[in-house]
């Protein structure tokens, strides 16, 4: 026996060289797993994405199909947990322990290929799945199925169990061009994939497996058994009761995809062009209101057609937050012969009335105005601007809260010229109304009758603002402004337009100004359709305006309770006029209807707290003079104790039966309520218990019996020639105490005829200044100087 030989010791090279080649390899290992977890990664899915468009709650109110043509929703947070289970049971068992590839799966379907000498089996996971999804789904080899298995690991790495779950929902197709398990969830069910019934997720989970060959448009039959395959499979391990399993069963394979829902169109093209494609969009509407809104607008569609209007758009908003709870941007069926595809509730159209509540206002809380103080309203010319109230009548002097209720065209453009244009289009932008944006030379004191153009939006947050400052002083009081919300809260998430770092500016209008505003509009009386409001405790005091433009072209109705702003437009969308078309007759009673929707809210508290006691002239509404009477103490804007004492009450001497002035020594001392002629001429008709100033016992008068309408003192005025080269005229006006009083009319000393009881006369005048005089038959006479500028008419200017 050989004696045994001592141990070869090792060479230190070779040990060194295997030391170094293991830390080689180690390295290597690390490094590729680094790579594998945090290295870059491309996006796994390219392909275009469908837009959703959500309410509040996450409920489907509209969807846009993909650019490809797919409905292919947005990847959603979560997987329903039977849609899970469904997948799971059916996919890949052990999805839940393995590291995303099942090696004895793969072993299995190795035999089972080799054998078949063809690829029968591919044993892909729920993980290598998506790998194949995100790798196009290309054709099945053993060179793509290890890059498929080499991507899977690599989605381990970096995701949970959940996330890749999410994925295969989001991306496995569903048959036709379904994408994704909640536009499946859609198409062939109708509903929301969270909604979903056993039967309905166990379908789902096995469409994926081969969705162009089977599904529930083709091989129907097929379909069904391997959903009852699965369903029994759940029953056995006691995922299901038999209860279910029974009723899962006995539920039907459906036959044909299903609509979207199709609430909000308008807003989904409008998001769409602002946000881009392939977005989930949160919105705050409310599914159910906006069903409800919708239906109303249809309803209310074929009363609009009987007189050729194609076209009404309504907003309903949350005045606190400011969100949009219902949006209906068009009628659903005007079509597209009649402009049904346009968003109308973003189009610029003409606001007829709509701004005077923000003049009325700011005069207001500017101490120009009082809540009753009387304005005139008589015959007014401005530099050739004659406006006209819309029953061509006119009150001669009315309260400010009626003319605003009443929505007279003459008092406020004389309010806006007393006001001042700029300082009212400063304060419409401050209010959010951007698109009023010329300068006030391009408006002129048009603006205030329908001469600017705004849209739907813009007006709905500038009159939610308002109901907003109102609501949060009552509830925090004085010294607490609201944020600034305006425009319109419509995608969740939404923030407010930040203001500047520093205190939070006072909103626009006071809590007093919007107060008086909003009582006045909320006298206004309902349409025809809605009369007897009062006698129904359900119903709510709703301050609400109207708005008509020139020709009848345009329609609003605004409103607003105390929680919520309502604003409604009617119309074509081509610009054309309709007879009857105006606010209170054609939006009006959409505008209530929409309110009936609503819960029922309280009114709101008037802001004490913004206010001071004033003595108001019971008659006239002014701050009450030594002469008012009967005088009443009243809550007003504080500022309202800049504004001037009341000018039509004064005392006078009369006899003792009031028919004449005396001098003092014979009579009596009255206190008397006496307009001037103009507006006097005017008022006595609207109110019969008027009483005009006596006369004077001595025949004699004080020289306020005559008033010129027209032209103002000192006013300059454009009469432009025509085509036949003849210059326009001059239309004056004036007004006399007494109606069977006769006026003789001269120009610069030449006579140019004599009215009685109307007192308009047109005259030629060539350039120049000039002298108008007017003398009654009693000798009492007055004098109006005005300057005339001589014009070519526009027509004629390029004349030959």
């Amino acid at each position: 026996m050989a004696p045994d030989r001592p141990p070869t010791p090792r060479s230190p090279t070779r040990t060194g060289r295997r030391r170094r080649w293991s830390l080689v390899f180690l390295t290597g290992i690390a490094l590729l797993l680094a790579w594998a977890r945090w290295g870059p990664m491309a996006p796994l899915f390219r392909a275009p994405r469908s837009t959703m468009l959500l309410d509040a709650q996450g409920r489907l109110l509209n969807a846009a199909v993909a650019t490809d043509g797919q409905w292919r929703f947005p990847a959603g947070n979560e997987v329903p947990p039977r849609y899970a289970t469904c997948l799971i049971a059916f996919e890949d068992r052990r999805f839940r322990w393995h590291p995303g590839v099942d090696v004895a799966a793969l072993f299995r379907a190795w035999r089972q290929n080799r054998t078949a000498g063809r690829i029968v089996s591919g044993a892909s996971t729920i993980t290598m799945q998506v790998a194949r999804m995100a790798r196009g789904n290309g054709r099945r080899t053993y060179g793509a199925k290890l890059a498929e298995l080499l991507l899977a690991l690599r989605l381990e790495l970096r995701h949970d169990k959940d996330g890749i779950l999410a994925m295969h929902a989001a991306n496995a197709p569903f048959g036709g061009n379904v994408v994704g398990l909640e536009a499946a969830a859609w198409r062939w069910f109708g509903t929301a994939p969270e909604r979903l019934s056993w039967s309905e997720c166990a379908t789902l989970a096995v469409l994926p497996n081969a969705p162009a060959a089977i599904h529930p448009g083709r091989a129907r039959a097929q379909l069904r058994a391997k959903r009852d395959r699965l369903l029994d499979h759940l029953l056995a391990v006691g995922t299901i009761d038999t209860t279910e399993w029974s009723l899962a069963r006995e539920e039907p394979i459906p036959d044909a995809p299903r609509p979207l829902p199709r609430l909000a169109p308008h807003l989904l093209t409008t998001l769409v062009k602002q946000h881009g494609a392939g977005h989930r969009l949160t919105t705050t509407l409310d599914r159910d209101l906006q069903q409800r809104a919708t239906a109303a607008l249809q309803r209310y569609a074929p009363r609009l057609r009987a007189n050729e209007v194609h076209n009404a758009a309504a907003l309903v908003m949350d005045i606190a937050s400011g969100r949009v709870l219902a949006y209906v941007g068009n009628l659903p069926d005007a079509g597209t012969a009649h402009a049904g595809d346009v968003d109308i509730i973003r189009a610029r159209r003409s606001t007829g009335s709509t701004l005077k509540p923000f003049l009325h206002a700011d005069m207001l809380q500017s101490g120009e105005l009082l809540p009753d103080m009387l304005v005139a309203d008589i015959p007014t010319r401005f530099d050739g601007f004659s406006p006209r109230n819309y029953d061509e009548r006119y009150s001669g002097a009315v309260p400010a809260g009626e003319a605003l209720a009443r929505s007279l065209n003459v008092p406020a453009v004389r309010l806006l010229r007393s006001h001042g244009i700029e300082r009212t289009l400063r304060l419409l932008r401050s209010m959010g109304l951007f698109s009023i944006d010329r300068p006030a030379d391009h408006y002129g004191l048009s603006l205030i009758v329908g001469g600017a153009e705004s849209t739907l939006w813009e007006l709905a947050g500038a009159y939610a603002s308002m109901g907003r400052t109102l609501g949060s002083f009552g509830r925090q009081g004085a010294g607490a402004p609201p944020d600034d919300v305006h425009p319109p809260i419509i995608l969740m998430g939404d923030t407010v337009r930040p203001h500047p770092p520093g205190p939070v500016p006072p909103p626009p209008l006071s809590a007093a100004a919007i107060h008086f505003t909003l009582r006045a509009l909320g006298s206004t009386t309902r349409p025809a359709d809605d009369a007897g409001w009062e006698q129904f405790a359900g119903n709510q005091r709703i301050a609400w305006k109207t708005g008509t433009s020139y020709g009848h072209r345009d329609a609003w109705a605004i409103g607003l309770s105390a929680t919520h702003c309502i604003a409604v437009w009617t119309g074509n969308a081509s610009g054309e006029g309709r007879p009857g078309l105006t606010g209170s007759l054609a939006s009006a009673p959409l505008l209530f209807d929409l309110f009936a929707m609503l819960p029922r809210s309280a009114p709101m508290p008037p802001p004490f707290d913004d206010m001071v006691p004033l003595a108001i002239c019971r008659t006239s509404g002014h701050r009450a003079s030594a002469d008012c009477t009967p005088v009443d103490t009243l809550p007003m804007p504080p500022q309202g104790a800049r504004t001037p004492t009341c000018p039509y009450h004064r005392t006078i001497i009369t006899d003792v039966a009031e028919r004449y002035r005396v001098p003092p020594s014979d009579g009596q001392r009255v206190k008397w309520f006496s307009l001037p002629p103009a507006m006097e001429r005017y008022y006595r008709l609207r109110m019969p218990a008027y009483r005009p100033l006596p006369p004077l016992r001595e025949g004699t008068d004080d020289g306020a019996m005559m008033e010129v309408l027209y032209p103002d003192a000192g006013s300059r005025i454009l009469l432009p020639r025509g085509l036949g080269g003849t210059r326009s005229q001059v239309v004056a006006e004036a007004a006399h105490r007494s109606d069977a009083m006769a006026i003789h009319w001269d120009l610069d000393g030449a006579y140019l005829g004599t009215t009685v009881q109307d007192h308009r006369l047109a005259f030629s005048a060539e350039a120049g200044t000039h002298v108008l005089t007017l003398t009654d038959a009693t000798g009492r006479s007055i004098r109006r100087t005005f300057t005339v500028i001589a014009a070519t008419d526009p027509a004629s200017r390029h004349a030959p």
